[in-house]
């Protein structure tokens, strides 16, 4: 079993891999090979598949066996089932949008990587505790945005943060300059007017675009 530290850089490696990971919600399995295609023809690899729709195991599944160079995720993972419905699917990595010592337990005996959420540095501490060094904050805009980051940058130092909710091109940036901050999560990269429509041009435009906030 991988320990925590050693899955911690395996989690960096992957969130490094970019500035934006993309955060899909996926309703047609049939859609999420050439929409993870078209992410990674855009420089955007680690790709986050939420589980919040019937489509999204059987996507993970795809996206691990049909695209070259992705990197697939499981997110909104509730409790262990989730979990290791998701590895068996294929999930490389694991993100949840908080935390429960169960999900904690299951982490802890699997040797793929779980990005834990946190909104407040009592959560945030606790998880320091377990281990965890990356975090996901969540929802960020709706709990304090950029700034309320910021402020835990000192006395939270050494905790880095990959910020998910109400992130979009113009304030992506504003967390990307965070000395906390590896990466941001966004769906705003994959639109679900232009997924319906099959638009893999249009949508490797806007991962480029998203690759370019690292410059």
């Amino acid at each position: 079993m991988t320990g925590v530290s050693e899955k911690t850089e395996k989690l960096l490696s992957t969130l490094k891999l970019q500035p934006v990971v993309p955060v899909l919600i996926i309703e047609d399995a049939a859609s999420a090979v050439p929409l993870a295609r078209a992410l990674v023809a855009g420089g955007l690899k680690a790709i986050e598949i939420t589980m919040r729709t019937d489509a999204a195991l059987d996507a993970v599944r795809r996206v691990a066996g049909e695209v070259e160079g992705a990197v697939v995720g499981a997110g909104t993972i509730l409790n262990p089932s989730h979990f290791e419905a998701a590895v068996k699917a294929g999930s490389q990595f694991i993100v949840s949008p908080g935390t429960t010592r169960e999900l904690i337990h299951a982490a802890r005996a699997s040797d793929i990587p779980l990005l834990p959420g946190a909104a407040t540095a009592s959560e945030v501490m606790q998880l320091r505790e377990e281990g965890y060094q990356v975090l996901k904050f969540f929802p960020a805009e709706q709990a304090g945005g950029a700034a309320y980051l910021k402020s835990l940058s000192s006395p939270l130092a050494g905790t880095l943060f990959c910020p998910t909710g109400g992130i979009s091109l113009k304030n992506a940036r504003d967390y990307l300059s965070l000395p906390n901050v590896v990466c941001v999560g966004g769906s705003w990269v994959a639109p679900k007017e232009m997924v319906e429509a099959g638009d893999w041009a249009g949508i490797t435009r806007l991962a480029a675009e998203a690759c370019a906030l690292a410059g």
